[in-house]
């Protein structure tokens, strides 16, 4: 398996398909780089290269005891970025994914990186704090630590199954092969990896980091995610950022990139072209 080791000796587990311009994509939490195949097999057909990486503890990547942070996780995709010597990219992230690409570039610059897009991520902040009052209360995630510490695979089998796909909503029509996927890529992963990312992706607060990037940044959301609520993120995001374009869809769930492909793709590829 195509992978690389980082300085601190974890090894992070990569795909790398085509050629042409690279485009990078970040995974959300707990999935593996399998999340983005539809994007992948789409844009590997438009003539990009297309990278994909499990994040550390995720996936085929090594699952270390330590290191389950955004300074962590920016660092190694700078160290796949520059293993694979990438210039002119553009990088994708959704949930997670996106906090990691928005703390990447912040922290380890701009040379390398054409555009950006992030869907659904978490980025100013997720947890309420004084300066942050409309964020979730902190309960909110200790509460995802506990079922998860509890019994993963029932907690990985009922959060696909409702809010992150929107099958909890009236009408919808829940996809047995989407949920066990999500099933599949979260238990693929290491226990410690995930609870220590509940913290990473819920406290980390990316204001600075978005207000010191400066490549184009599309931020596309869904006005019905029920994992990462629109008001609490991209409606604050996208005014720090200095290039940044913001794109709603009206009752898209957090999952949309799976559910709603052929859109996300399409726009996508429109931002990416323009």
């Amino acid at each position: 398996m195509p992978a690389i080791t980082t300085p601190d000796g974890v090894e992070i587990f990569y795909k790398d398909w085509g050629t042409g311009q690279p485009i990078v994509f970040s995974h959300g939490w707990p999935l593996s780089s399998d999340d983005w195949d539809t994007q992948m097999l789409f844009f590997l057909g438009h003539g990009f290269r297309v990278i994909a990486h499990d994040r550390r503890g995720h996936g085929r990547s090594s699952q270390v005891a330590d290191g389950h942070d955004m300074d962590h996780y920016a660092d190694d995709l700078a160290a796949l970025t520059q293993h694979l010597d990438l210039h002119d990219a553009v990088h994708i992230g959704h949930s997670t994914g996106g906090g990691e690409v928005v703390h990447h570039l912040a922290r380890h610059g701009e040379s390398r990186v054409a555009k950006a897009a992030i869907l659904g991520a978490v980025p100013p902040l997720m947890v309420q704090t004084d300066a942050n009052p409309g964020g979730l209360p902190k309960a909110v995630f200790d509460d995802l630590q506990a079922q998860l510490a509890a019994n993963r695979s029932e907690f990985y089998r009922a959060l696909p199954s409702g809010p992150f796909y929107g099958y909890n909503r009236d009408g919808a029509e829940p996809s047995e092969a989407i949920i066990q996927n999500w099933w599949r890529q979260g238990m693929m992963g290491s226990a410690k990896a995930h609870y220590d990312g509940i913290v990473a992706f819920s406290q980390t607060d990316f204001t600075e980091d978005l207000q010191a990037i400066t490549v184009p940044t599309l931020v596309m959301h869904g006005d019905d995610d029920q994992i990462v609520p629109i008001a609490d993120s991209a409606l604050l995001s996208a005014p720090l950022l200095k290039n940044g374009t913001l794109k709603v869809y009206p009752g898209f769930p957090h999952g949309m990139p799976t559910t709603h492909a052929d859109v996300i793709n399409a726009d996508l590829l429109e931002f990416i072209r323009s």
